[in-house]
C-alpha cells in the first residue's frame, strides 16, 4: 500500500513537472482532499480565480501523502496541493505560491499548518499573521508571513 501511494505521489510530481511559471501556460495544480472537507473545494475555487487549472482528487490518504512529501503530521494543513513539483499543504495564500514558483528554492514542501481562520478557503476573520513554513528534510523554518 505504501508503494502505491509513493508511486501516486511520484506520478503527480512528474505530471505537474518543473516548468517555469509562464503567463502563456497556465499553472496546473492537483489538490488531494479528504472527501468530507468542504473548505478544500473553496480553496480550489480560490486558485481557479487566480488562473490556476485545478484538478481535485478525493482521498482518505492525505495525511500519509503529506508525510511522504516531508511534512510532519503536526505541521500539515487539511489538504495537499501539488504544483510544479512543489507540495503545498493547507490554505497557503497565492502570493506565497507565486513567490515559491519565482524563487525555485531546493525545498519541495511548504505548509500553513492547521486551518487558520481568514486564510484562503476558510471563513472568519484573520486574527494573526499566517506563518508559512518551508520544509527542508527534518528542518522546518518560516518562509513567509502573510
Amino acid at each position: 500500500m505504501k508503494r502505491f501511494f509513493a508511486l501516486m505521489l511520484t506520478l503527480a510530481l512528474a505530471t505537474i513537472g518543473l516548468a517555469s511559471h509562464s503567463h502563456a501556460n497556465p499553472l496546473q495544480a492537483t489538490i488531494y482532499k479528504d472527501p468530507n472537507c468542504g473548505c478544500c473545494a473553496i480553496y480550489a475555487d480560490y486558485l481557479v480565480a487566480r488562473d490556476v487549472e485545478v484538478e481535485v482528487i478525493e482521498s482518505d490518504q492525505v495525511v500519509q501523502m503529506s508525510r511522504m512529501t516531508g511534512i510532519p503530521e503536526e505541521m500539515q494543513g487539511c489538504h495537499l496541493t501539488m504544483i510544479e513539483g512543489y507540495a503545498i499543504s493547507g490554505h497557503v495564500p497565492f502570493e506565497t505560491i507565486d513567490r515559491i514558483l519565482a524563487e525555485r528554492l531546493d525545498a519541495k514542501a511548504y505548509t500553513l499548518p492547521g486551518m487558520p481562520m481568514g486564510s484562503p478557503g476558510m471563513g472568519g476573520m484573520k486574527n494573526a499573521p499566517f506563518e508559512i513554513y518551508q520544509i527542508n528534510g527534518a528542518t522546518a523554518e518560516i518562509y513567509d508571513v502573510q
